[in-house]
């Protein structure tokens, strides 16, 4: 098959996945509360300390993104495990790439919005005003979410068939987004509350090559993964 057929089976896989999300509303609106309601939690728990609140923003952005995705990535593969659309997906001609890429852009899409309305409450729940860095800092929120979200997609796919992949996911893939989250979470923390070291560079190329080196890993072990 062409290059011009591979990504036209991306790009139905994607849209099939959005349009049934769009179609129920159940997966984004439950996804939304629990990233809303986990910065409400940490807001009570820190307190009224303005300074408290400030300096754990960053933080508390990132985890709510986190748990609240991994819901997201387990629905990834539920309808086609549900319906026993997977195996004749993975029998169609062409290459099995294209399943994971559709995935994967369904869920940036999916993550994305759902990072946008955590980003709004955020800034208002824990006081944040926008620095004048806000092109970096965007930037940085787009290449944490393209971390997390390429390990979400890929190891909900090994979990997929397993009775148990609501517990074995997480298990699976909060292990291997430390690095992520923590170059995520410091770059933030060094643009929203000052960058007096001159960190912010580091962690952004931290962040560039753990996508750059995850995103061709999964794409090539996909394959093998999914045959599992």
């Amino acid at each position: 098959m062409s290059w011009g057929d591979d990504f036209r089976r991306v790009r139905a896989i994607a849209w099939k996945d959005l349009t049934t999300e769009r179609r129920s509303k159940a997966g984004f609106n439950s996804v939304a509360a629990l990233g809303v309601t986990i910065l409400v939690l940490f807001g009570f728990a820190l307190g009224p300390d303005t300074r408290a609140l400030h300096d754990a923003a960053p933080g508390a952005l990132w985890l709510a993104v986190l748990f609240a995705g991994v819901l997201a990535f387990n629905r990834s593969y539920q309808v086609e495990i549900e319906t026993g659309a997977l195996e004749p997906l993975l029998l169609y001609p062409g290459a099995r790439w294209t399943i994971f890429t559709g995935k994967l852009l369904a869920n940036l899409a999916f993550v994305g919005l759902m990072l946008v309305l955590v980003v709004l409450v955020g800034l208002v729940l824990f006081q944040v005003s926008v620095p004048d860095t806000w092109p970096l800092l965007i930037g940085v929120l787009v290449l944490g979410t393209v971390g997390i979200v390429t390990l979400g997609t890929f190891y909900a796919a090994m979990a997929s068939r397993s009775r148990a992949r609501e517990v074995l996911l997480p298990l699976l893939l909060f292990p291997m987004l430390v690095p992520v989250l923590l170059a995520a979470m410091e770059a933030s923390k060094a643009l929203l509350v000052g960058d007096l070291m001159h960190e912010v560079g580091a962690w952004v190329q931290l962040l560039i090559a753990f996508d750059v080196i995850f995103l061709i890993a999964t794409h090539l072990a996909f394959e093998y993964v999914i045959e599992v």
